[in-house]
């Protein structure tokens, strides 16, 4: 079975020139296949100030009405993966970038409204792998933003790590997908303020154990969630650490184990 490295980053690459020239010229040296998830949260505020609208989050995660998800269409699926993708070509390294609309790829569904209302955001319900193999299989990358479809005509704003792992859950049929997610940190630390106290193994009795002792907590507990049900569904191995972590094997990160 082939090997299949998906990768995502956030904002502290993406608004960092020098980071990501340099995550893009790692990214293209790789052999394929492999697969890029971004986001770009950051810069949709940022774009949304501008055109005086002011974004709304609740517990960390964006309101997404009309008019946000206009900017996030025009930033995410525009600006921010038409960029990616030209400066892959002019390093030689081929791609198409992506929405879960293109070829069908990710369907999701509105969230349904319980005690909040996060307006157009989707939970993905599948992934249809068949596009994406043909690309892979002819060493193109595809490179994929934080937006879903629900097959009617509708866009969804879809967290990009649930993206990423939902990918690397579907992919893992068809090969041996190693999943990385690249942060400003080099990995789950047990203090904040030292970069070197990296939790090197997660599994999910020590992330019980890491929830009570307050030592995870807020933005991270969803992002941990998605690495441990990633493993549970198939996906080789799963990481987080810097944008280093999945070009340099003895780096310092955070594997997650069953």
């Amino acid at each position: 079975m082939k090997s299949l490295k998906i990768i995502k980053i956030g904002g502290n690459i993406i608004n960092n020139k020098m980071l990501l020239n340099e995550f893009l010229d790692d990214f293209a040296k790789l052999d394929s296949p492999k697969l890029l998830v971004h986001g770009g949260g950051k810069s949709a505020s940022e774009l949304s100030i501008k055109m005086g609208i002011e974004p709304k989050m609740i517990n960390g995660r964006r309101i997404t009405d009309d008019e946000t998800l206009d900017i996030i269409t025009m930033v995410y699926g525009g600006k921010i993966n038409k960029n990616i993708v030209a400066q892959l070509q002019a390093r030689n390294s081929n791609s198409v970038g992506f929405s879960g609309a293109d070829g069908n790829s990710i369907v999701a569904i509105k969230r349904p409204v319980k005690d909040i209302d996060y307006g157009f955001a989707g939970d993905v319900t599948h992934v249809n792998t068949q596009t994406i193999n043909v690309l892979l299989q002819n060493d193109i990358s595809p490179i994929f933003c934080a937006i879903t479809h629900n097959q009617n005509g509708q866009l969804l704003n879809t967290n990009a790590d649930t993206i990423a792992s939902e990918l690397a859950i579907a992919l893992s049929k068809d090969y041996k997908v190693s999943l990385y997610y690249c942060f400003e940190k080099n990995g789950v630390l047990k203090s904040i303020e030292d970069d070197d106290s990296v939790i090197e193994h997660i599994n999910n009795q020590k992330f019980e154990q890491l929830k009570k002792e307050g030592i995870i907590h807020d933005g991270m507990l969803p992002k941990i969630h998605n690495c441990l049900q990633s493993i549970q569904k198939g996906v080789a191995t799963v990481h987080i650490g810097n944008n280093k972590m999945p070009f340099e094997q003895d780096i310092k990160c955070t594997t997650f184990q069953q």
